[in-house]
């Protein structure tokens, strides 16, 4: 069984946000995940982090296709594997029609096809490979105009890119083209929903399972009071179910009506959507909160971590649940220590 790693989000990009990264790298994290909504962009700060670590891998966790042409894409994913000796990841995630379309500016359609696509593009440029595609969505160089097809004189690294994907088509595509899957909303318990499409994928291309680093997002908190602390993770995802989508579509909340939580999900969207914000978080399962975070003491979150990892998952992407900087650091420490017993057993 393979060994798990801790990942981590930052604390924010300030001193103590950056301080934070440099003492867990210290601490034996494996890599930093720079998220990116409509704050801050995901790759400015690994440019920085490049400069101030030695070891952890620095991956976008994710960009946003459809924000960028493939092409800058792979000019920025060149740069920031030089800066980093190696050490970068390119995480990539269609986000949805709301931050598409109301931030961007740019339609939200194809979105698998626009990954695929993306990605073939960005591999052909940091190959070196002469640029010329031809694609549902992109065609490169521009039929009738001057554009012609160039080759980078810088290219030659080769960028491990990571998948950001819920849905059925999306996940078979991240096993049949990419190098690791950027998962959310998962329960280990029901891991299958997510990794038969993967395992799928990755066959279909001649690969395994196996070949694709499977990494999902969990919240730390070490608590006297697990249950209280499950009701308040729960409550946290009112918001992603009931905001973060139309009521035509909401990806999270596909993903958990597949895991079971169908009837659930629909409720709290129903309650957000009508304005009623604190009925629609007491209406999340507490369940939720459980089976897709670490909480409680170390016995539990040790009970959850042999979860993650019997269920096939190689990186946690971790966030601690604090604002203080001392209890964050202490925190990662003790779930280090946590994760090399597990990892031992």
């Amino acid at each position: 069984m393979t060994d798990l790693q801790i990942g981590v989000l930052p604390a924010g990009l300030d001193a103590t946000g950056f301080d934070y990264i440099r003492s867990a790298e210290q601490l034996g994290i494996d890599s930093v995940w720079m998220p990116e909504a409509w704050m801050y962009d995901a790759l400015t700060p690994l440019g920085y982090l490049a400069a101030i670590t030695d070891r952890v891998r620095l991956a976008t966790g994710v960009v946003q296709l459809g924000a960028r042409s493939p092409a800058m894409l792979a000019m920025s994913a060149l740069a920031l594997q030089k800066m980093s000796q190696g050490r970068f990841v390119l995480g990539l995630g269609t986000s949805g029609p709301q931050v598409m379309e109301g931030w961007h500016g740019v339609r939200f359609d194809r979105p698998v096809t626009r990954t695929s696509e993306t990605i073939d593009i960005v591999h052909r440029v940091c190959s070196g490979e002469r640029l010329t595609y031809e694609g549902k969505v992109y065609e490169l160089p521009l039929p009738d105009s001057q554009g012609r097809s160039l080759r980078s004189p810088v290219a030659g690294a080769s960028i491990p890119i990571y998948i950001a994907s819920m849905g059925p088509a999306n996940l078979r595509l991240t096993g049949a083209k990419a190098d690791g899957w950027i998962g959310t909303a998962f329960l280990p318990e029901s891991a299958n929903v997510f990794t038969d499409h993967i395992r799928e994928g990755a066959e279909s291309s001649g690969r395994s399972l196996d070949d694709i680093e499977l990494t999902v997002a969990v919240t730390l908190d070490f608590s006297d009071e697990p249950e209280a602390a499950a009701r308040r993770h729960a409550d946290g995802y009112a918001f992603t179910i009931g905001a973060m989508g139309s009521s035509s579509t909401n990806f999270y909340n596909q993903a958990f009506t597949r895991q079971g939580f169908g009837d659930a999900v629909e409720e709290v969207q129903r309650l957000w959507q009508s304005g009623d914000r604190e009925a629609a978080a007491a209406a999340v399962p507490i369940e939720i909160g459980f089976r897709t975070n670490l909480l409680g003491s170390d016995a539990e979150v040790s009970e959850r971590l042999r979860a993650y990892r019997a269920s096939g998952i190689r990186t946690l992407r971790v966030r601690v649940d604090t604002d203080d900087p001392t209890i964050r650091l202490d925190s990662l420490a003790r779930l280090m220590d946590l994760v090399r017993a597990v990892n031992h057993e």
